[in-house]
C-alpha cells in the first residue's frame, strides 16, 4: 500500500464522524460479539463444515437469520421453507432500507449496494438517534461507515472465533445471554411509538400461543402477525388523523377591522388570548 492510501485511509479513520460513531457503538459491541460468538458455535454444532459456516457468516451477515433457519437446516425442512423463513425474518431490512434512501438517494447504484449489505439493526438506531431528522449532511455517509466497521469486524470476529473453538467452547456457558440482551437493548430503542408497541406484543404473544408448531414455524407466525398489527395500527393512526376536526373558521369581526372570515391562533381558539387586532389596509 503507498504513502499516499495510507493517509487517505488514517485521514477516513480519524475523520470525527467516525470516531463519533465508534464511541455510539462502543456499548452494544460487547453484547453482538457474544451474539457472534453464540451462533458461529451453532453453525457447527448444527452438523455445518468449517468452510461452509465461514462462508454463511460472511454472505449472510445477518444473525437472526441464520440462527432462525438452523433449526430447520437440522430437522430437514424443506428448501422452500428455509428461504422463506430466511426472507420473513429479514423483511425489515426493506422497512429500514425504506429509510436509508432519504439519507443516501443521491449515492450511485455501487455504493448503495455497499452500504445495503453493511447495514444493520444496532447501525440503524444508533444512526437515526444521531441524525434525528431527513436532512442531508456531509458527515453522514462517514458516521455510517464508522458504525458499520466497527459492527462487522465485531459481529465477524465473534462468529469466526466461535466457528473455529466451536469444540472447545461449550454451549452452557451461556454467552447467548448476552446476544439476547443486546437484541432487547436494540428492540427497546425502536419502539418508539404506539403501531411498534402493539407490533412487539403481538409478536411475542403470537409466538407464545403458536410455539407447539413444526419446525419452528411460530416464528413465521410471529413475524406475520406483527407485520399485520403494525400495520392496522398505522391506518387506523392515519385515518384518525384525517378525521380529527380542524381549528373552526370565525366570521370577521368588523369592530377590529377585520374583512374576512378568520382562522383563530392555537390560543385564541383555547379562549387563553384574544385575538391580535389586523393592522389596517393603506390606502392608495
Amino acid at each position: 500500500m503507498s504513502g499516499g492510501m495510507c493517509q487517505r485511509l488514517l485521514a477516513r479513520v480519524r475523520h470525527p464522524a467516525v470516531v463519533l460513531a465508534w464511541r455510539d457503538m462502543g456499548g452494544t459491541t460487547p453484547g453482538l460479539a457474544a451474539w457472534a460468538l453464540v451462533t458461529g458455535v451453532a453453525m457447527v454444532k448444527a452438523g455445518l463444515s468449517v468452510p461452509l459456516a465461514v462462508f454463511m457468516t460472511l454472505a449472510v451477515y445477518a444473525g437472526s437469520a441464520q440462527l432462525a433457519v438452523l433449526p430447520l437446516m437440522v430437522a430437514g425442512a424443506p428448501l422452500w421453507v428455509v428461504w422463506f423463513t430466511a426472507l420473513c425474518v429479514n423483511l425489515r431490512f426493506v422497512i429500514l432500507s425504506s429509510l436509508w434512501r432519504s439519507y443516501f438517494d443521491h449515492l450511485p447504484l455501487r455504493q448503495r449496494l455497499a452500504l445495503g449489505y453493511f447495514s444493520g439493526d444496532v447501525i440503524f438506531v444508533a444512526f437515526t438517534q444521531r441524525y434525528t431528522t431527513l436532512d442531508k449532511t456531509p458527515e453522514q455517509l462517514p458516521y455510517f461507515w464508522g458504525c458499520a466497521a466497527i459492527n462487522w469486524l465485531s459481529w465477524q470476529l465473534g462468529a469466526l472465533a466461535g466457528i473455529f473453538l466451536a469444540n472447545t467452547i461449550p454451549l452452557e456457558w451461556g454467552l447467548g445471554f448476552a446476544g439476547v440482551l443486546a437484541l432487547l437493548g436494540v428492540l427497546y430503542s425502536m419502539v418508539k411509538d404506539r403501531a411498534t408497541s402493539v407490533a412487539t406484543a403481538v409478536a411475542a404473544a403470537a409466538a407464545v400461543a403458536a410455539f407447539g408448531l413444526p419446525l419452528k414455524l411460530n416464528i413465521l407466525v410471529a413475524i406475520a402477525a406483527a407485520i399485520a398489527a403494525g400495520l392496522l395500527m398505522e391506518t387506523a393512526q392515519r385515518r384518525a388523523e384525517r378525521l380529527r376536526p380542524g381549528p373552526a373558521i370565525r366570521p370577521p369581526d368588523p369592530s377590529k377591522g377585520e374583512r374576512h372570515p378568520v382562522l383563530p391562533l392555537p390560543r385564541e381558539a383555547a379562549g387563553t388570548a384574544p385575538a391580535p387586532t389586523p393592522v389596517p389596509e393603506r390606502q392608495p
